[in-house]
């Protein structure tokens, strides 16, 4: 039989999991090419025979998703696979309609064809949105589960934007690792608050191979999920994290609305500083598409270094990139701290901003005055730095999850913001884990 000419459509992350999970050593498919969006400079690489297996000696080459129409021509294309998140509904219907137009059919993998089953319990801890909480959740849910007395270790959705060989299978125990891999400030901002707590962080690009590593040290699995999309894992537990300052997007994003489905409890974050219609907006939405889950409400209070330092001063808020670009978040906690402790004026970062940081601002117009963390590679990085150093700011309000002192070297003042999750009322998160997995 032919196989089926296919082009996974991707950004580094589903993407290459499903290709390893469903297409790797199927030969009823040849995946002729990935395309790649949202995250910089992955196009123009190669799928590594290493990890390809053997039905692609030469690797499998990543395209710009610009060139999708001319692929599916050039390669008589049967099927695009769409694999990446944080996306409208409408969205994805766009996309569908681009591929059928030029010829091929549209599909989307769920759940059967793509999880994994661990030999250990999974709790795994998703979003609707990117930038609705879900760190500090999986952080809380982390610090229950070894309050309880389990060995924990956080399997973190992937985030490959190095050389993909080298980073098939990673374990982050202590900032040397960190090092070691040569992670992205993207990468540190998910793995360094882990580490702090104790707890050993794996990524990389094979699941497969990541979990049963994991399995032989830990008592329990955390999926420590990303870009809203659903778990990896098969999950005994699906904790999934609602933003309502974003009220309806919990229906209206891919695949955030499929993380809701499937969820077991929904945690509502922010609803301290979100308008009450809006809570109730999010709550009976999600009621009504999954009735069956059990409902938090929480917020995610700030705490600030020396909160008297910002008084009076002309500050640059720095905040997490992707909250910002596709999150579509015009602001985070470093915005709310600078407001809060009075800061004289939050400066606009554009005026000083070079190179790549420049083309963000262009690309998420919607941004505010905020700047984001943008750090998927050394040459961003540097222009991060860059732009924090031309400010004319008298103070920098670090709102990322990281240090970013460990990483740019920063001429002025810094104030670091840090958040965690508060459960308001009952039952908290400690109640369902102790029920569900209490000794």
């Amino acid at each position: 039989m032919t196989p089926i000419r296919t082009i996974i459509m991707g950004a580094a992350g589903r993407d290459f999991h499903n290709f390893n999970v469903y297409y790797r050593d199927n030969p009823q498919y040849q995946v002729v090419a990935f395309t790649a969006t949202q995250i910089p400079d992955i196009e123009g690489r190669t799928y590594p025979a290493e990890l390809a297996g053997s039905l692609y000696p030469e690797g499998i080459p990543i395209y710009p998703e610009s060139e999708l129409d001319s692929l599916i021509r050039k390669h008589d294309v049967d099927q695009v696979v769409f694999a990446y998140s944080d996306v409208p509904h409408a969205y994805v219907m766009h996309k569908a309609s681009q591929v059928m137009a030029a010829g091929a059919d549209f599909r989307l993998l769920g759940l059967k064809n793509t999880q994994i089953k661990s030999s250990k319990p999974v709790v795994s801890v998703c979003a609707v949105r990117t930038g609705s909480g879900k760190s500090q959740t999986t952080r809380r849910v982390s610090k229950v589960l070894r309050d309880l007395g389990y060995r924990v270790a956080a399997i973190r959705h992937p985030m490959p934007y190095g050389d993909l060989a080298k980073q098939a299978v990673q374990r982050f125990a202590d900032y040397a690792d960190l090092d070691k891999h040569e992670t992205t400030i993207e990468e540190r901002e998910e793995y360094e608050p882990h580490i702090d707590n104790g707890v050993i962080v794996y990524a990389g690009v094979d699941y497969e191979k990541i979990l049963r590593q994991a399995e032989q040290e830990v008592d329990i699995i955390l999926w420590d999920g990303g870009n809203n999309d659903f778990s990896f894992y098969v999950p005994d537990l699906q904790i999934a994290v609602a933003d309502p300052h974003r009220p309806g997007h919990e229906i209206g994003y891919h695949p955030g609305e499929t993380v809701a489905r499937c969820a077991d409890v929904f945690v509502i974050n922010k609803v301290d500083t979100a308008a009450p219609e809006n809570v109730i907006q999010v709550r009976e939405n999600l009621r009504l598409i999954n009735p069956g889950a059990v409902f938090i409400e929480a917020a995610s209070p700030i705490f600030v270094d020396n909160p008297a330092e910002i008084q009076g001063k002309r500050v640059l808020v720095v905040e997490d990139g992707p909250t910002l670009t596709h999150g579509e978040m015009a602001y985070g906690a470093g915005w709310v701290a600078a407001r809060r402790f009075g800061a004289a004026e939050i400066i606009d970062p554009r005026p000083f901003a070079v190179g790549s940081i420049l083309a963000t601002y262009e690309k998420y117009p919607t941004t505010g005055n905020v700047l984001p963390a943008m750090g998927y590679g050394e040459a961003q990085t540097r222009d991060l730095e860059e732009t924090i150093n031309r400010s004319d700011a008298d103070l920098v309000i670090i709102g990322t999850p990281i240090d970013l002192n460990r990483v740019v070297k920063i001429n002025k003042p810094t104030q670091r913001v840090r958040y965690e999750l508060q459960e308001l009322g009952q039952p908290t998160l400690e109640d369902i884990l102790r029920a569900r997995f209490g000794k």
